[in-house]
């Protein structure tokens, strides 16, 4: 017997209702669980509605019932790579490719999963077949422009250029060149790029970031912090930050007198490190409680933060969250203090180490530096998950070389994860002391900051932990892609005034970084 529902919900998929759609398509797979045609509808709908477990569901039972349904496979993929399932969505790719080897889009959907997992020559080969297969298709040229950006920044521009003149109001091909020409210096072509974007697409979160941060290196901050907070609209969908219209609600600025606040991670370490300053400045608008929530490897090194009358751990701040009034997370803070480069809050330091950490590690420096020698701490990687890490962290530990000719210097290994060997092994009498084992949390590594002299870093959180110690801390910076957080033409920091900026001049080329820092360590050596 025909199941009555299919064309009841083919009519809603139709008519733009992937809501009513999904409803009416589970009624009828109630009464029959394997009819393909309600299995699509569902996953098609289910899609539609950011429903990606159920969608892999109906798409995963859908191909089993229909192996050659070249389109279960391919939507299965994009489920699960939502999901985050990568491996699962690139076996799924690979299968439609089989059953349909000149899709373009089928290509150009594995080409992006193998460039997130890092497989960036297959990457490239299948996006190119992707544009030969279809060369007027404005998002897969998009895409080949996005694979190309890192190496091969030119080509990358031909693409999006290209894509441009097959449609020019593809808003996320104007979004995409934005950060290409910014990163290539040219901001104010990246400014007109974004903002061409935005007039075709108001509602688009990721190039309101872009265009955000791109305001906030140049110290435009009215605009740039209100812009910023379009991120929120990315982290929710990705189940970092509460729902839109949740309660409590996210604090917008209200009076906070009498009142209680939760203060939520966001992002990365780094961030949560150089944020949380702002917590004193919450407590001092009148709130009755400020809690800060944090994750597991900051939650000891918090407890040393003015201002917060209570800090646990994430995953208690999502229990407790109903709790308070309301909710607010620590990068959103700068937009409600109106924050400038003439009015970050909080004195440097404002974060510090634990008394008996720092005696338990201090043993440890003393034993393989001696009195009168440079302890510095070098961090040289930073998370390989980082979006931009390709540009920000060092090859590896052979490009810092050239600093083991200044005399009188011990270095010491705050890399975390520890490094399993080593590039490069430092000469006889020079050695590298690996103390990362040593450093179980954050909390830790502060009071290994707190022994040394000097520590030299990549981008990461280490730099903004040694900042908010108020310890000296070298920042090394790529040319290209250096975050917003790091102001235009300055070589230090209005976050933290013991951080000094060493910036590449070639993309790619930490030579003449290293040199000046050898240099500079030379001079620190001789004082």
């Amino acid at each position: 017997m025909d199941n009555p529902f299919v064309a009841q919900a083919a009519l809603a998929l139709l008519a733009d209702n992937p809501r009513d759609a999904l409803r009416i398509a589970r009624m009828g797979l109630s009464l029959c669980n394997d009819e393909p045609a309600l299995l699509e509808i569902a996953a098609d709908s289910a899609s539609q509605l950011d429903q990606d477990t159920d969608a892999a569901r109906y798409w995963q039972r859908l191909g089993e019932l229909v192996p050659d349904h070249s389109q279960a496979w391919n939507g299965l993929g994009i489920a699960l790579q939502r999901l985050g399932a990568v491996d699962e969505a690139e076996a799924a790719w690979r299968r439609a490719l089989a059953l349909l080897p000149d899709d373009a889009n089928l290509h150009t959907n594995l080409g992006l999963l193998l460039a997130e997992r890092g497989a960036l020559a297959e990457a490239e080969q299948h996006q190119r077949r992707a544009v030969a297969l279809a060369p007027d298709s404005a998002p897969i040229l998009t895409n080949l422009g996005d694979l190309l950006a890192h190496d091969s920044p030119e080509e990358a521009l031909a693409s999006y250029h290209t894509a441009l003149v097959h449609d020019a109001g593809f808003a996320t091909a104007h979004c995409n060149l934005g950060v290409l020409l910014a990163d290539q210096g040219q901001a104010t072509a990246a400014e007109a790029a974004f903002r061409q974007a935005l007039a075709l697409r108001p509602d688009f979160p990721q190039c309101r970031v872009n265009l955000a941060q791109l305001l906030l290196r140049q110290g435009r901050f009215d605009e740039g912090w209100a812009l910023h907070e379009s991120r929120l609209a990315l982290a929710w969908r990705r189940g970092e930050v509460p729902a839109p219209h949740t309660t409590p609600p996210q604090w917008q600025g209200e009076s906070l007198r009498g009142r209680s606040i939760i203060v939520l991670p966001e992002q990365g370490y780094g961030d949560d490190i150089q944020f949380c300053r702002y917590v004193p400045w919450l407590k001092s608008l009148g709130a009755a409680r400020v809690t800060l929530a944090c994750r597991p490897g900051l939650t000891a090194l918090m407890h040393t933060l003015a201002g917060a009358d209570q800090v646990i751990d994430a995953d208690e701040g999502q229990a407790q969250l109903p709790q308070h009034d309301y909710w607010t997370v620590a990068l959103s803070l700068p937009l409600r203090a109106g924050t400038t480069w003439d009015s970050i809050p909080a004195p440097v330091p404002y974060l510090h180490p634990d008394p008996a950490r720092q005696r338990r590690l201090q043993a440890l420096l003393e034993a393989d530096a001696p009195a009168g020698t440079l302890r510095v701490g070098l961090v040289w990687r930073g998370n390989p998950r980082h979006a931009n890490d390709r540009a920000r962290s060092l090859p590896g530990l052979a490009t810092l070389a050239p600093l083991w000719a200044v005399p009188g210097v011990h270095f010491f290994s705050v890399q975390k994860p520890s490094p399993a060997s080593l590039a490069v092994a430092p000469p006889p009498g020079q050695p590298l002391v690996d103390l990362a084992p040593q450093l179980g949390d954050f909390a830790d590594t502060a009071a290994l900051i707190a022994g040394l002299d000097l520590v030299i870093s990549v981008d990461t959180a280490v730099a903004h932990l040694a900042g908010a110690l108020g310890r000296r801390c070298w920042v090394l910076l790529p040319a290209r892609k250096a975050d917003w957080r790091w102001p235009e033409g300055r070589t230090d920091s209005p976050w933290y005034p013991d951080l000094r900026l060493f910036r590449q001049t070639r993309h790619d080329d930490w030579s003449a970084v290293v040199a000046s820092v050898a240099k500079a360590l030379e001079e620190l050596r001789a004082k």
